[in-house]
């Protein structure tokens, strides 16, 4: 028991709050409602509909929620906020002292002189962190549990780690199995790629990026240099242009007074290093556009002093009152600097933009993948610059995934008003399939690692009929395996009517469909013989609303069998050239557990699952000092029944954590035997 006691505080884990960086001072003085955000993805339709959120419950598991707010005012039956509970004080009063849940709670739900998205939806606010730094795992699995007892509709969870914790998932699996959706947000460790974790990666939660938002400051930017084309931002106070900036590119070293003396960059485009070459000297972004403009300079591009691409701010408090941006001022990274500095040895033309794009990805929102079976984040919201409500009777202009999230959890509040019938999954693939896509500053769909679908459009999720099941289709080919065929399940709200059917993708790759009764078979098939990971979008339209399904093609050179003996998979791999070993795996969709085996040339093997469902088989093949994945997906629709004895499973601990802190122990015991026999 004690052991038992050890192992299980030893897991308790400690995790940061996904928290949006705060652009603007707290305002107490704004637009009444979220009149930008709102409109934006679609609440128009259904506010004219009579829809508010009225009779629908959310559970915001976060820093507690202000209920002395005047547009989140009460605690109680008669209140917004009617139940809950602070795990921080131990008590039933939840009350927030950080901000973040209140700025949460307020885009779903206020209502004063701030409406939220669903104005007449109750809150249920589960207090899991006190300053909004940190926050245990433990908490947030208590506060799904009781949230489900408490009897929420929707669960918004607007924090998370960076890596998978499957205990927290397997806490959304069992709300969402309760009937209840879940949200969450995908978190603030962008633009890197894979950096979803917890609650967000849970393939069954809806995870939600961060775009842009519909107002005059969401901008991006585009720099050409003949064919090749550079990212880079603009920062905050640069203003849109009228018509593109061509002009030659200098270097301006720090941008400086004293780097541009006796340099004539007059109607140049400046690239400038960041920060200075002297020690403790401080070159703000402000001191370099100035000088720069001073200069004669048309634009000004700041390029990062340590790797990685950086957000930067002209307007700040040490630019003084006066200071005012005139050029516009990008930031990009210290690879793509360095090639284009190298590039101006000679003379070099660039052409500038920055133009308005509020369905841009935003900088901070995490990206996928975070498996090769299905699509993270699910679909993206405005999460930039926007207004909500703050402790004390404030109101605040906040960024991050954590506001973007809240957007789609009152949108599912308000479909779920209008078809109370729904089940999660049901939401989930309405408002995930009828997302409209985003793009980049060059007019590219974004990839689904970064936007998903696209954006919610509450318009289009509102006028929906159709649901689609899957939200995804993948597909596993090779040359043995040269097409593979899926079905899209089509459930119709009302009168079934004509659907169409096209699809967009990789010319590599051919795809065809056939209507079976309302159901859909999709079928894929190679072109051609290249490998690799290709991507598409099967487009269906019915009754005027288009919606969106991705595909997921992966071509590899072998491919694994596994054949369902009632539970039993049995593997082999067929693979063209020489193998020595691989490694399989095979995860539940439902709950993520995996157990793993391997099979050499000369040995198969097998892995009894004890559960009906979907799962996912990985392989890696090890052949001539190089690793290659495979993947398969089987749905087993009868499972063994005789399930052997697993000391992990009762004790209901994750077995490698165990086994590592087990042979930890050992270690030391010898260590300490040794040290005594001397």
């Amino acid at each position: 028991m004690k052991f038992q006691k050890f192992i299980i505080l030893f897991s308790v884990l400690v995790i940061n709050m996904i928290i949006g960086v705060q652009f603007f001072e707290n305002q107490s003085d704004f637009q009444t409602y979220l009149d930008k955000s709102g409109p934006y993805i679609g609440t128009k339709t259904a506010i004219e509909s009579g829809f508010d959120g009225t009779g629908i419950t959310i559970a915001v598991i976060d820093t507690g929620v202000d209920y002395n707010h005047p547009d989140l005012f009460g605690l109680g039956d008669q209140g917004k906020v009617i139940g809950g509970y602070d795990y921080i004080d131990k008590d039933s009063t939840p009350i927030d002292t950080s901000g973040h849940g209140t700025e949460v709670a307020g885009i779903i739900a206020a209502d004063g002189q701030l409406k939220g998205i669903a104005p007449k939806s109750k809150i249920l606010a589960y207090r899991v962190s006190d300053d909004g730094n940190s926050v245990s795992s433990d908490l947030i699995i208590k506060a799904i549990e009781q949230a489900i007892v408490d009897g929420a509709d929707i669960i918004n969870i607007s924090l998370g780690i960076n890596r998978t914790n499957q205990k927290i998932d397997n806490a959304v699996n069992k709300a969402i199995d309760q009937g209840i959706l879940v949200v969450t947000a995908a978190g603030n460790n962008g633009p890197e790629l894979g950096t979803i974790g917890s609650p967000g990666l849970n393939p069954n939660a809806i995870t939600v990026g961060a775009t842009y938002n519909n107002i005059s400051s969401s901008l991006v930017s585009t720099l050409e240099v003949g064919d090749q084309r550079f990212q880079v931002l603009p920062m905050v106070g640069t203003k849109a242009l009228d018509e593109p900036i061509i002009a030659e590119i200098l270097f301006g070293k720090y941008s400086r007074e004293r780097d541009l003396e006796g340099t004539n960059v007059e109607n140049s485009i400046l690239l400038v290093e960041r920060g200075s070459d002297v020690e403790d000297e401080i070159v703000y972004f402000s001191d370099k556009e100035h000088n720069a403009a001073t200069a004669g300079a048309q634009a000004i591009v700041v390029y990062n002093s340590k790797p990685g691409i950086f957000l930067g701010e002209l307007t700040h408090e040490l630019a003084g009152p006066n200071y005012q941006p005139s050029i516009p001022a990008l930031s990009m990274s210290n690879k793509d600097g360095l090639m284009l500095r190298e590039l101006l040895k000679e003379k070099t033309i660039g052409t500038l933009n920055v133009f308005y794009n509020p369905d841009f990805v935003a900088f901070f929102s995490s990206r996928g993948p975070v498996s090769p079976f299905y699509i993270k984040p699910d679909l993206v919201a405005p999460g930039v610059f926007v207004n909500t409500t703050l402790n004390d009777g404030k109101y605040n202009f906040t960024s991050g995934t954590s506001f973007a999230a809240p957007h789609v959890t009152g949108a599912a509040a308000l479909l779920l008003q209008k078809e109370p019938d729904l089940e999660p999954n049901d939401i989930k693939s309405i408002l995930v399939t009828t997302s409209d896509s985003v793009s980049d500053a060059y007019g590219n769909k974004f990839p689904f690692e970064f936007a998903g679908t696209g954006r919610l459009n509450l318009t289009k999720a509102f006028n929906a009929n159709l649901i689609i099941y899957p939200t995804y289709l993948t597909f596993n080919l090779s040359q043995e395996k040269q097409s593979q065929t899926q079905m899209l399940e089509i459930k119709s709200l009302e009168k079934t009517t004509p659907i169409t059917v096209s699809f967009e993708g990789d010319e590599n790759i051919h795809f065809e469909q056939i209507f079976e009764n309302e159901d859909v078979l999709i079928t894929a098939s190679l072109n051609d013989d290249k490998l690799g990971k290709f991507v598409g979008r099967v487009i269906l339209e019915n009754d005027g609303v288009t919606y969106t399904v991705p595909i997921l093609v992966y071509v590899t050179k072998g491919i694994i069998i596994v054949n369902d003996e009632e539970g039993k998979l049995n593997f082999q791999i067929s693979y063209p050239e020489d193998w020595s070993y691989a490694r399989i795996s095979v995860i539940n969709k439902e709950t993520g557990k995996i157990d793993t085996t391997s099979v050499t040339p000369k040995k198969d093997s097998s892995i009894t699952v004890f559960e009906p469902g979907e799962y996912w088989i990985e392989s890696k093949i090890s052949s001539d000092g190089n690793t290659i994945d495979v993947y398969e997906t089987i749905q087993v629709k009868t499972a063994s029944t005789s399930k052997e004895f697993s000391f992990f499973d009762s004790l209901d601990i994750p077995e490698r954590p165990i086994l590592i802190i087990f042979a930890f122990i050992v270690v030391i015991a010898l260590v300490g035997l040794k040290i005594r026999n001397r």
